[in-house]
């Protein structure tokens, strides 16, 4: 973890950046978008996870974000974003504090993504709704990052993909039930993405899935 941790304070300033370059503005723009599909009726208060700088957060109206590492927290922060420097495997809140709770490309690095999503469940309240977005591993987009990961780049070599069955796994052995989906970037990486549709269900070779999930 603290390796992982390292890299982002060392690169929180660069990765904040490459959202507002072309690639990364039409990307990010259909995560948000696959994301919103599943927070309609979810209510207040939100968290995030793993909030990084806050880019996520403040697009999708999330007040609360966690995050182990300073320097990503401190553009969280200039964002609007309330943080608190954590872990997601031991969340300094109360249970049943929030009404959404989202994981946002965050269980690739964390150390115990059962511990995270068992916690997510106890601050998650009993007719809220946990939101996980994930790089599907079986996707080209998963193949994609995973080759990153095995070249050495400083952040994805500290990653772990996991496929949609996998999460759906975790999920449900913390005690949630998984009760939609939605997907996005089914075109293949390249430098020059573009615009495309947001599916409202589980798209198998889609790159980022989300899963939308309740208490039991």
């Amino acid at each position: 973890m603290r390796s992982v941790v390292e890299a982002f304070d060392h690169l929180a300033e660069d990765y904040d950046k490459w959202f507002d370059a072309p690639e990364g503005k039409i990307l990010f723009d259909a995560e948000i978008e696959a994301v919103k599909l599943l927070m309609k009726d979810i209510s207040k208060p939100f968290i995030e996870i793993g909030v990084g700088t806050g880019r996520f957060a403040k697009a999708l109206g999330i007040e609360f974000g966690i995050d182990p590492s300073q320097e990503v927290l401190k553009i969280a922060e200039k964002r609007g974003i309330k943080v608190k420097m954590a872990t997601g495997e031991k969340l300094p809140f109360e249970d049943e504090s929030f009404g959404g709770v989202f994981i946002l490309f965050t269980l690739c690095f964390v150390e115990n993504p059962q511990k995270v999503i068992s916690e997510a469940k106890r601050v998650l309240k009993k007719a809220g709704g946990l939101i996980v977005g994930i790089i599907n591993r079986e996707s080209q987009w998963g193949k994609f990052y995973q080759r990153k990961k095995n070249d050495g780049h400083p952040i994805y070599k500290h990653a772990m993909f996991y496929s949609v069955s996998e999460v759906k796994e975790i999920i449900e052995k913390a005690g949630l039930s998984v009760e939609a989906y939605s997907s996005t970037l089914c075109q293949p990486p390249s430098e020059k993405p573009v615009k495309e549709i947001v599916n409202n269900k589980l798209v198998h070779d889609a790159g980022f899935i989300c899963i939308r999930a309740k208490k039991l």
